[in-house]
């Protein structure tokens, strides 16, 4: 898959995209069987009770079908329309939410750095959880982040509930829609159940330039060592980058996308380290 010339555009201007129906309702069984299997066996899925959000780490590291996610050539072509064919591969998070999330970004990268693609196992519309998006909110010049402005104190500041703020988009979505987003992209979402089921994979750009290999050093520092250390990484699944099972299933092709972190978080975190 190619992301086309008109995607990319819409990507890079308002800092998200959402690609329809691009997984089979054959596809989406399994991979939400493997879900459900992964979130019961190390997020704790099983005593969900509603009243806050369950989240566990590298969600797609915990089966060899879920690993192959990262070869699947729609993935490949989504994270390489963006990022470059050589983009590092570097987690993300499964979750049960609960709840409204409110206004935030992933990132104050100040420019394309990382991606987050989102996989949801539910229907969803906006009044029912769906993620909602202020486009163009990653770009450094948009009004929330030129002004440091919360968008979540729109009620305060403007007398504009935060769901209702100017400009903001509800990406409804089925079973096999992907969303998209930029890290600094701010998003949200409001009224949804205390079972939304889904989980996110996490690439950012190759380094080669010591300003860019100082952000992934701040990123591999902050955003993906916060989810090895606390959100389900343990003796089972290993203390390193990847889980033994995301290195074990690597082909050529899925191995150099994982390469560079691995170097870089053994670099920063030596007591981690492992030898894969």
């Amino acid at each position: 898959m190619r992301l086309t010339d008109q995607q990319l555009q819409h990507f890079r201007t308002f800092g998200y995209l959402m690609l329809p129906g691009i997984f089979s309702s054959r596809e989406m069984n399994w991979i939400t069987e493997e879900f459900e299997t992964a979130i019961r066996a190390y997020g704790k899925g099983a005593a969900h009770d509603g009243s806050s959000r369950t989240m566990f780490g590298a969600p797609i590291e915990r089966s060899d079908k879920l690993c192959a996610l990262l070869d699947d050539s729609r993935t490949v072509g989504i994270f390489s329309g963006i990022l470059g064919p050589d983009f590092n591969y570097c987690g993300g998070d499964g979750n049960y939410f609960t709840g409204d999330t409110g206004w935030h970004a992933d990132g104050n990268w100040g420019r394309l750095f990382g991606v987050k693609l989102v996989f949801y196992l539910d229907p969803l519309t906006r009044a029912t959880g769906c993620l909602r998006v202020l486009p163009g909110s990653q770009d450094p010049d948009h009004f929330v982040r030129k002004h440091s402005i919360n968008p979540s104190q729109s009620q305060e500041l403007f007398g504009v509930a935060p769901r209702d703020i100017p400009g903001n988009v509800a990406l409804e979505t089925t079973p096999g829609d992907v969303v998209f987003f930029d890290h600094d992209t701010f998003h949200a979402s409001w009224g949804g159940g205390t079972r939304r089921r889904m989980f996110t994979i996490n690439c950012i750009q190759h380094c080669k330039t010591e300003s860019e290999l100082a952000l992934a050093r701040r990123y591999l520092s902050v955003h993906v060592h916060r989810i090895v250390q606390r959100c389900g990484y343990d003796a089972t699944v290993g203390a390193g980058m990847y889980s033994p099972l995301m290195i074990e299933t690597a082909d050529e092709q899925r191995r150099a996308h994982l390469a560079q972190p691995i170097q870089i978080y053994d670099e920063l975190f030596p007591q981690f380290a492992r030898r894969y």
